[in-house]
């Protein structure tokens, strides 16, 4: 078969670990792997563009056979040559490219025109899903924590505080059950009007676990709305905190409520080359639910 024309179909927004597919695809690479592109898939892919949440674990099954997927990436095809990740000449969403979710798998391969089901490690999705919520939420917490801090106006995050999380980071890591962001507090973040003087990590981690253990306690239902079910189609994060609602455009996978999920950070200061660097690490833990 030839590359496919169309970006691929995605499940993963709405949470689904699973998903009959067909093979429109399959490549040879010179490492040895497979590249297979489905028309629809559950499998959450890591983007080279902002590789903050790493690809989904799981499997390709057919009837008789079962081929783990070793990563899963974003592509991009001018409908005859196959890039994976950074690798791609044009940005996601170019017009005249298509953009796959790319499933690798070592040695063989299912064969182009079959059916396959897509199945996710529910496990490590939930894991990774409760890091990447308990990251947005205190992404948010932690810019409401700094407000008084800005001199100047600047963009706004989408609970109206000044938005410190886009105008300081530098990096995202979300893992099982937590995250790591680290934030850049040099002169180009003075300049735009931020007060870096006697930051307190202890006390500012304070105050942002306070307002993290407020909008937990609610239970608030989270939800993700999405343009399209294509790849490319814009996708936003949606969670009703108390009295605001806060929308944040997000391409990763998420739990489908804050729900009995304890979610706490630690803060420090530290110095990186010259420039001091903010270091975030947010812990994102499901509680057990008791029954009497």
């Amino acid at each position: 078969m030839t590359l496919p024309t169309t970006d691929t179909r995605v499940t993963y927004p709405r949470g689904a670990v699973e998903s009959v597919s067909r093979v429109l695809h399959v490549e040879a690479r010179d490492d040895g792997r497979h590249a297979v592109l489905l028309d629809t898939t559950a499998f959450h892919p890591v983007d080279s563009a902002w590789p903050d949440q790493g690809a989904d674990r799981g499997v390709l099954e057919a009837t008789d056979r079962a081929w783990p997927v070793t990563d899963c990436v974003v592509g991009a095809t001018d409908g005859t040559t196959l890039y994976l990740g950074a690798e791609s000449p044009v940005r996601k969403g170019t017009e005249g490219w298509a953009f796959v979710v790319v499933h690798l798998t070592d040695g063989d391969a299912p064969v182009e025109g079959d059916d396959v089901v897509v199945r996710v490690d529910t496990a490590y999705r939930a894991a990774v899903s409760a890091g990447h919520t308990g990251c947005h939420l205190a992404s948010l917490a932690l810019n409401r924590a700094l407000a008084d801090r800005w001199r100047k106006d600047v963009a706004t995050d989408a609970l109206g505080a000044p938005d410190f999380d886009a105008l300081a980071i530098d990096t995202t890591v979300i893992g099982e059950f937590g995250s790591v962001d680290t934030y850049r507090l040099g002169k180009s973040l003075r300049r735009k009007g931020f007060d870096v003087e006697e930051l307190d990590a202890a006390a500012t981690a304070g105050a942002v676990n306070a307002t993290l253990a407020a909008w937990t306690a609610t239970g608030a239902p989270i939800g993700i709305a999405a343009d399209g079910p294509g790849l490319t189609d814009r996708r936003r994060w949606v969670c009703d905190l108390p009295g605001e609602r806060a929308e944040i455009p997000c391409g990763g996978t998420h739990l489908s409520s804050l729900a009995g999920l304890d979610v706490a950070v630690d803060l420090e200061v530290s110095d990186a080359d010259g420039t001091p660097v903010l270091l975030m690490r947010t812990r994102a833990v499901p509680t057990p639910v008791t029954t009497a």
